[in-house]
């Protein structure tokens, strides 16, 4: 679900035309619903009730501060994995008992002020990790609470790029080595480990690597306590998947009838859980506007070079990644009735939408079936509001997009468009 909907042929964010979001902040622009995020988030809590989860929105998905501080007013915590994401979580409003930490790099820095914030939960990758974290936090007479993010060697069947449970990633301890860790680190005086960490990857589409990786992380779980060890937190991770592609995903419901039968009962026994989703929440929640430069024909393919590239939404190039892209006002007949590589209506030409850069791989989609488009066409890159922003980048000194939120009928630039001038500042 979310409020990007054709009306009488023209695109609209909840009640604003996309073409007045052009207009008055130009392109390419990051365009937000907050009606989406809000009831994203509302429909994972409400799939969740059962465990009462601890649900922190996954900072590095979308980090805008208007949109964490929007998750954060609705009970949201943040999931982080750095510094400079914690930052963003505290000054959104996130209070720290309800952030959690994880990443595999931890600076010294990170870490102190991981420590100095009072922040819910570091979740730990490993072994020197354990120890450094507990180093810092004795030199400043502190304590935290810790979990230890274990690999159950689960495949989540999705790119190789964001596969993170397999043993092969350098993510988190295998199973066979995480009671040794307990029985090294599990009883320090500073750095408490009393917790349970998974992360599997990112799009999972399948709710199966879910209950195989829950079912050996509360197999675990037993084991330890066995051994007398306190373990009253699990993070399941995040990697919900987002519709792409129309009725493509599981729903939050779905995930939920397959994970809460596997934690109700350490639930009852005192068990905290937490959740990490963020493209759940933030993907259909954003589109990326941008406009056609040209319009090039070669051989037997036709290019629509546009201002945003993979500078703007890294996606498509590097991980072959499928988004739905239209124009904004398509020519009569051609609104689609779903978002598919294919809608199948008449008269679609097979299209390259490309960027500016000077790359080969700077495209959004290639050989898709599109209405005809013109120089001058708004285009909408939709389901991209997780990993679009927060990935792009400067490449060919290329100002960064522009970042708007519809609520309503209200919209409101969150984030100005960079100038030429910013791209030299801290070279000055």
């Amino acid at each position: 679900m979310d409020l990007f909907t054709y009306h009488e042929g023209a695109l609209r964010c909840e009640g604003v035309p996309v073409r007045e979001v052009a207009e008055r902040v130009g392109t390419p622009c990051y365009l937000y619903s907050a009606g989406t995020l809000r009831e994203h988030y509302r429909r994972i809590r409400h799939a969740f009730a059962a465990v009462d989860p601890l649900i922190c929105y996954s900072v590095k998905s979308c980090g805008n501060l208007s949109v964490c501080r929007l998750l954060a007013e609705l009970g949201s915590g943040m999931d982080v994995v750095s510094g400079g994401e914690l930052h963003r979580a505290l000054a959104a409003g996130t209070p720290p008992a309800r952030i959690v930490y994880a990443g595999v790099g931890k600076r010294d820095d990170e870490i102190a002020a991981a420590l100095d914030a009072g922040i819910h939960l570091l979740n730990v990758e490993s072994e020197q990790e354990f120890e450094n974290i507990a180093r810092i936090a004795a030199a400043r007479g502190r304590t935290c609470a810790c979990a230890l993010r274990i690999n159950p060697d689960v495949d989540p069947r999705t790119h190789r790029f964001t596969t993170t449970g397999t043993r092969e990633t350098k993510f988190g301890v295998d199973i066979e080595r995480a009671k040794a860790f307990f029985r090294a680190y599990g009883r320090d005086a500073h750095a408490r480990l009393t917790g349970l960490h998974l992360h599997i990857g990112s799009p999972v589409t399948d709710t199966d690597p879910y209950v195989r990786a829950v079912g050996k992380a509360l197999a675990l779980r037993d084991e330890l306590l066995a051994e007398g060890f306190t373990i009253d937190v699990l993070d399941v991770g995040g990697g919900f998947a987002a519709d792409y592609e129309s009725g493509k995903s599981p729903s939050a419901a779905d995930y939920a009838r397959a994970i809460v039968p596997l934690l109700e009962p350490a639930v009852r026994g005192g068990m905290r859980v937490i959740l990490e989703p963020g493209r759940s929440i933030a993907a259909n929640a954003g589109i990326l506007l941008t406009r056609v430069q040209y319009v090039k024909r070669s051989g037997d393919r036709t290019f629509a070079i546009c201002d945003a590239g993979m500078n703007a939404l890294l996606r498509p190039s590097h991980y072959d990644a499928f988004h739905f892209i239209w124009p904004a006002e398509p020519a009569p007949g051609m609104v689609p009735n779903a978002r598919l590589a294919d809608p199948g209506l008449p008269g679609l030409v097979s299209t390259d939408v490309v960027g500016p850069l000077c790359e080969t791989g700077d495209y959004l989609a290639l050989e898709r079936p599109m209405p005809p488009v013109a120089r001058g066409d708004l285009i909408a890159v939709f389901t991209a509001g997780a990993y679009g922003m927060s990935m792009a980048s400067r490449y060919n000194s290329s100002p960064l997009p522009a970042e708007a939120m519809v609520d309503g009928t209200a919209l409101r630039v969150i984030r100005r468009r960079e100038t030429v001038e910013d791209l030299l500042a801290h070279e000055r």
